[in-house]
């Protein structure tokens, strides 16, 4: 008799959870619950949607598990993200409210790791093209539901936050609560259909419908944060475009010369605001966030290092954002920047760390994208790029719908650039991953 230990047979559940169909839904209920979480909130409440993600958090787990053999647990979680988790999570400690702070970061914690489980459950473009599907429902249905409330009841649906401006061409909001959100949404939307169309991973004319469907949302929007996002997307591109058509030994000068390029066009920006904010006709909003912002950077003395305590979304009970608010005579859910919103909340201690995981993922990206053969690598930078240039005009990125893309951006860039690459075996490349190549599954 052999003293080997015998390996026990897969259950059915654990087969289920390992499967490519299963990963492939589980995906898609993730996506579609995030991206579409104001509107879950609005129709069936706040307690609801928890009771989703944490679910889905459980069954992620299940998938992970099952997965074991494949999954390397030394590579599954980026180093920035956790070091900035553990730092909110120390936060809570000197918060106005440790419970609710604390549950906050529970829910922030809860989204990224939704994140981490499909990044190591689907390569690149099955990532893309879930994700295109995802966006093409709910847009859609924002487009359907804008129609029904301007044009053929004419009444604002107030329960979704709907307006009902379509017959005047805009502002409109869809499901996603603000115009500023719904064209953040789409932009992000444009970048996954143009992949799609790209990789040929779709049909021709899905395509030409998806990208009409996002761009007329986007115009619908009339948000002055589109403008700007299309246009730092669309620059990008180019400059990725003409990267990837460089020599290799010419590469790393070329790459140089952009980080410095990139580096004067933001001083040249910030020197020339009041021109590039006047042609954008967004004078009087701009004004309302610099007078939030002075006032952040008021409370930010008090607590430089810290921050006041990580809350995500502001919590108008509780201090300093009923503070801030009663001052200014409004009523922010956030700081309209997410780097004011780090600052006040995590102080430069937090700050440093965001950037660094955003940082680190963008360079990771990029580098990969420029190397890899395969168009579909340019996703991951082009979406980072539009997460970091709206965190300068929203806060979306740190929950949510944009902090699961952050997350996600993070750990696909860290699978393929990582300091501990030194201890995986073997070259990574285009095949391995199944990136390449257009798919369904």
């Amino acid at each position: 008799m052999s003293d080997a230990p015998r390996r026990s047979a897969p259950t059915w559940l654990g087969v289920l959870l390992a499967s490519a169909e299963f990963a492939r839904a589980y995906t898609f209920a993730v996506l579609g619950t995030v991206f579409a979480a104001f509107a879950i909130e609005r129709l069936a409440g706040r307690v609801t949607y928890a009771t989703i993600v944490a679910v889905l958090c459980v069954v992620g787990a299940g998938v992970l598990v099952s997965r074991g053999r494949e999954i390397s647990f030394l590579r599954l979680v980026p180093t920035t993200l956790l070091v900035l988790l553990a730092w909110m999570l120390a936060s809570v400690f000197w918060s106005s409210d440790p419970t609710m702070s604390f549950w906050n970061w529970v829910y922030t914690l809860g989204v990224a790791f939704l994140a981490v489980v499909i990044g190591h459950i689907r390569d690149t473009l099955q990532t893309a093209r879930a994700l295109g599907d995802v966006l093409r429902m709910l847009l859609s249905i924002s487009l359907g539901i804008e129609v029904l409330s301007g044009i053929l009841i004419d009444t604002p649906l107030e329960f979704l936050g709907v307006q009902g401006n379509i017959a005047s061409f805009g502002p409109i909001q869809g499901i996603f609560g603000t115009r500023n959100a719904l064209g953040f949404v789409a932009v992000i939307a444009l970048i996954t259909f143009l992949i799609e169309y790209r990789t040929q991973s779709v049909r021709p004319g899905l395509s030409l419908y998806s990208v009409v469907l996002a761009g007329v949302l986007a115009a619908l929007s009339d948000s002055p944060t589109v403008v700007v996002l299309a246009a730092a997307v669309g620059l990008a591109t180019g400059v990725l475009a003409l990267v990837r058509h460089t020599r290799p030994e010419r590469r790393s000068a070329l790459q140089w010369t952009i980080g410095v390029v990139v580096v004067l066009g933001l001083a040249i920006a910030y020197l020339a605001r009041g021109p590039i904010i006047s042609l954008l006709g967004a004078r009087t909003d701009l004004a309302m966030r610099t007078e939030l912002w002075v006032d952040i950077i008021g409370y930010v003395r008090f607590r430089p290092v810290q921050g006041w305590g990580w809350f995500g979304p502001w919590v108008q009970t509780e201090f300093p954002f009923n503070g801030l608010n009663y001052w200014l005579q409004q009523n922010h859910a956030s700081a309209l920047n997410a780097y004011f919103d780090v600052l006040l909340q995590l102080g430069w201690v937090g700050l440093v760390l965001f950037a660094g995981l955003a940082g680190a993922a963008l360079v990771r990206s990029w580098l990969d994208a420029s190397e890899r053969r395969a168009v579909v690598y340019a996703w991951t930078p082009l979406i980072l790029v539009a997460l970091l240039v709206d965190s300068i005009f929203e806060s979306f990125t740190l929950f949510g719908l944009g902090w699961l893309m952050l997350v996600l951006c993070a750990v696909r860039a860290g699978q393929s650039r990582s300091w501990r690459e030194r201890f995986r075996e073997g070259p990574v490349d285009d095949v391995a991953e199944g990136a390449g190549l257009p798919h369904e599954a």
